[in-house]
């Protein structure tokens, strides 16, 4: 850590600055990002998020709001309890992990066995790493979610939540984990997170005595089926499932039993010994052959699948792999595979009659391995399922796919041709390390999300908040409606047991949604005034809900009645939540579930009032893998480049939803920014004079009233990017131009734009602007001073226009140099004639009023412009700069070219003489002065 930003971290705890209490009066802003998970440190994408949040926070406390961002830790879950059970079985994977990539002493390491202390290890490293990056947080707020107050508060919640409804026992398909025998949520898992049971149709094909059951999310493809698929290298079964006699891969029979099917076992075998067999396909009767398959899972569904070359690229090339002899299989094999033929069955428009075909030429596909299948096949269903109609040959002739499916599934249905299967469509594997599957699991306790009414509720709950960036509403309002029952609980992990059925643990992603109530409350168990045992769900009712009366409950609680009604004061002063950012992978359960809960919880008036979410980070253009080594630690990047680059770098990287990329260059050259800061400022208020302000001093001050109009707007809409771009780099490049145009810098102009440039930056980079605002002589703290205010520099449209041209013509000007290849002495520049400037005030007037230029076309004829190069024109220069200049009459573009012609000439390195086109007998052997315009003068090279 940089001496200076041990200074201003000191400076800042010693003024105990970020410790924010309810002040009478005073508006507040209440802003958190979702505790980090303790498997680990801290990494660079917990850095960009949460950035985000401490600029805003920075931001809107120099606004004058009383803001709080409070911190806490996540513990609860498997995969604490999981990474210490695979340690303790001797995984050498997880074991290089924590001493390779995280950097974990190896004696710490073997402590590791105990959950407990792998999280407070990793917890105790984290804080240092957050407190070193100046996040302005409240730290007497401080929790994990094991402690004993923050087990009574999730107590109170489930109580409530059950009180109302909303938590269910039931029976329901749920992820399940063998080893830990308990459902396995998203942030449980190792692999697959998001993944979550579908429904797959299971279709009998008649094979002697037995079906052969083949599994598939696309019934209606049965009528295009030329052959079925199966891994001659897994192990198959026959068995009596229910009352029938099945063939099916092996371990389909488990998961089969786990979803309330009855199954004996008769006889295991080679999936190779169904190889060249036939069976027949349901309710078209063909005779299908069965061939063999490197793409088949044998634990997907029931290992079996049907293939539809015509209309599935994985099984399109999986056939041409066979004949093309790329596939090495039997000569018998091949030569069936070489008499099948792709039955087309679909009809889309704008493709082949064979879809798959299309694909697999469109992404250059070359055998069965390329993982472009992947893409081809996503975008072959998206387009049938939505555009697609069923062929004639179908019997389902006319039909759109998305409604064929359905009909085709009754028919089969009704025939005894068809059950169903639950099965996750992508590998799922739980932080112990095992591979889940999906178990019907019965009397599982439930967060009833299907309740449509509570969708309904939660759905207003978004309307009426600040949702950023727009356009992920439509990812919030589409998690509402797909989401189904969530378990909520597990039988193992840590956390809080619910408090009616101790065998059941509160699973990670349900014990986190209004944590956010506790940040107001854990204040005072912190500093000793309250104990976890005085978190009764009668008192936390009066603290959060206002039930009760607080006499009776401080006497029953053997508590102070003033401290209790300070604690329903604190909530009420800071709650509702005015933003909460996250990373946008976490829309489609963690702050969806945010809103269900509030909503459940809370009142109208305390529902939270902002949402906001950012793109995932990829390192160096790969996506962020911490077991394939591509990672970057929080704590590494820091010490490393320092905290002020590091926190510029991660939000320049991006705004919205576009997932970013983390560049060790970039952090290099944006370090290299930062680190220059001090000496710039310095350097040129030392060679700066007392004078009059001029042309170019109006300029930097009006440029400067854009600026912080623009900044100010992006932060009032989490446009962190285009924020930080128009606060340090677009000011700097004006105060570069501005010192390169000006042989004497105005010392008055410079120390204005310098104290706001510093306050902007503040948020930022707050170490080097606590340095730059003592090189100003500024009094007190940057980070506490009043944020800039547009009003406070004055806009002057003519300057701003003055200086707009002189870069247009000097850009324009370089560009005709690097062409001419033979070296000239002079540049004529000839602004346009008072005529040509009528013609373009008047052709932007008529298309500003969206009138015909017809009239205004006859009046300038004689010109010989075509309004169509004064157009393009103005359409190139912006509506912005064209109505500027439309707005100054008096705007002498020829009087500002003759004064800055000395500049120009030193620029481009030749003499420039400025001509106004218009009078007769100018200088113009070139005859380019009838071509000049406003805003675009004519050159002329001798």
């Amino acid at each position: 850590m940089a001496e200076y930003e041990k200074r201003w971290l000191k400076a800042w705890n010693e003024r105990h600055l970020f410790e924010s209490d309810p002040l009478k009066g005073k508006k507040k802003v209440f802003v958190t990002f979702p505790y980090p998970y303790m498997n680990g440190p801290v990494h660079i994408g917990h850095c960009f998020s949460a950035t985000r949040v401490d600029v805003y926070a920075r931001f809107k406390r120099m606004q004058g709001y009383n803001v709080l961002f409070p911190w806490s830790w996540h513990w609860t879950g498997e995969t604490i309890a999981g990474m210490s059970y695979r340690l303790e079985q001797g995984d050498s994977q997880v074991r290089r992990a924590f001493i390779e990539i995280d950097g974990v002493p190896a004696e710490e390491v073997k402590k590791f066995t105990n959950p407990e202390y792998l999280a407070s290890y990793y917890t105790k490293v984290s804080r240092r790493v957050v407190q070193a990056t100046g996040f302005s947080i409240d730290w007497r707020r401080e929790f994990t979610t094991v402690d004993p107050a923050y087990k009574r508060f999730i107590e109170w919640q489930y109580l409530r939540l059950r009180e109302l409804g909303y938590v269910v026992q039931g029976t329901h398909p749920v992820v399940w984990c063998s080893l830990d025998q308990s459902p396995t949520g998203d942030h449980d898992r190792l692999e697959g997170e998001g993944v979550s049971p579908e429904e797959f149709n299971l279709l009998k094909f008649k094979l002697g005595d037995f079906a052969l059951v083949a599994g598939t999310l696309r019934p209606e493809t049965i009528f295009g089926a030329t052959n079925l698929w199966v891994d001659p290298d897994a192990e198959y079964s026959e068995a009596r499932v229910d009352e029938e006699l099945w063939i099916v891969s092996s371990s389909a029979l488990r998961r089969l039993a786990e979803q309330k099917h009855e199954v004996t076992p008769t006889r295991s075998f080679s999936g190779a010994d169904l190889v060249g067999r036939y069976a027949t396909a349901p309710l078209t009767g063909a005779s299908l052959p069965i061939l063999p398959s490197g793409f088949v899972d044998a634990g997907l569904a029931t290992g079996v699948v049907y293939s539809v070359p015509a209309h599935a690229p994985y099984d399109y090339m999986g056939l041409r792999d066979i004949q093309s002899g790329r596939a090495a299989v039997s000569r018998r094999v091949k030569e069936i595979a070489d008499r099948i033929e792709l039955i087309s069955m679909i009809e889309v428009p704008g493709h082949s009659q064979y879809p798959a075909e299309d694909a697999v030429k469109k992404f250059g596909i070359k055998d069965s391995t390329d993982a472009r299948l992947a893409d081809a096949t996503a975008e072959v269903y998206k387009e049938e399922f939505h555009r697609g109609v069923m062929k004639a040959n179908t019997g389902f002739g006319g039909l759109k796919v998305s409604e064929a499916k359905e009909r085709v599934s009754e028919a089969l249905a009704k025939e005894g041709l068809l059950t169903k299967m639950h099965e996750l469509p992508q590998r799922v594997v739980c932080r112990c390390g095992t591979r889940c599957y999906v178990k019907i699991l019965e009397n599982q306790w439930f967060l009833n999300y299907s309740n449509e009414e509570w969708k309904a509720k939660t759905k207003e709950l978004l309307r009426r908040a600040s949702v950023f960036p727009p356009e992920s509403r439509e990812w919030y309002n589409a998690t509402i409606d797909w989401l189904r029952d969530w378990p909520c609980a597990r039988r193992s992990g840590m956390g809080t047991k619910l408090p009616w059925d101790k065998e059941w643990i509160v699973e990670t992603l349900s014990d986190s949604t209004i944590y956010m109530a506790f940040y107001t409350i854990n204040k005072f168990v912190n500093a000793e005034r309250a104990k976890p045992e005085h978190l009764s769900p009668e008192v936390l009712d009066f603290v959060i809900l206002g039930r009760g009366a607080a006499a009776n409950l401080a006497k029953a609680a053997k508590m102070s009645e003033t401290l209790l009604r300070e604690m329903r004061a604190e909530f009420l002063y800071w709650y509702p939540v005015d933003l909460r950012n996250s990373g946008k992978e976490l829309i489609p359960n963690h702050l969806t579930f945010f809103a269900f809960h509030h909503e459940a919880m809370f009142g109208e008036k305390l529902w939270p009032r902002g949402f906001s979410v950012n793109g995932m980070i990829q390192i160096e253009g790969q996506r962020m893998s911490k077991s394939h080594g591509v990672f970057v630690t929080w704590k590494d990047a820091l010490e490393k480049f320092g905290a002020d680059a590091v926190r510029a770098t991660v939000v320049l990287a991006g705004d919205g939803m576009e997932d970013t990329d983390w560049r060790a260059k970039n952090a290099e050259d944006t370090k290299a920014k930062v680190d220059s800061l001090v000496s710039f400022v310095e350097k040129n208020l030392n060679i700066a004079v007392r004078r009059a302000p001029d042309h170019l001093d109006r300029w930097l001050t009006s440029t400067m009233n854009r600026r912080i109009a623009m900044v100010t707007a992006s932060m009032e809409e989490m446009r962190t990017r285009r924020a930080i771009s128009a606060a340090l780099l677009d000011v700097w490049n004006d105060l570069r131009w501005y010192l390169h145009r000006t042989e004497k810098p105005r010392r008055q102009t410079l120390t204005e734009v310098f104290s706001a440039w510093v306050r902007m930056l503040s948020p930022f980079v707050p170490f080097v602007s606590e340095e730059l605002n003592r090189a100003l002589g500024g009094k007190g703290l940057v980070c506490t001073a009043d944020w800039p205010s547009p009003k406070d520099f004055p806009r002057d449209d003519a300057a701003e226009l003055s200086e707009l041209l002189v870069r247009r013509v000097l850009d324009d000007a370089r560009n005709l140099l690097k062409i001419v290849k033979q070296p000239r002495q002079k540049l004529n520049v000839y602004v346009a004639s008072d005529d040509a400037r009528s013609y373009f005030v008047e052709v932007a007037k008529a298309r500003a009023r969206k009138e015909s230029l017809g009239g205004v076309v006859k009046r300038f004829a004689s010109l010989g412009i075509t309004p169509e190069r004064v157009v393009k024109l103005q359409y190139e220069a912006g509506d912005e700069l064209v109505s500027m200049f439309v707005s100054q009459p008096d705007f002498d573009e020829y009087g500002l070219l003759s004064e800055a012609s000395d500049f120009l000439a030193r620029e481009l390195g030749v003499r420039v003489e400025v001509t106004k086109a218009g009078p007769q007998g100018i200088h113009d052997p070139g005859k380019r002065a009838k071509d000049a315009l406003p805003l675009k003068p004519a050159f002329y090279l001798e």
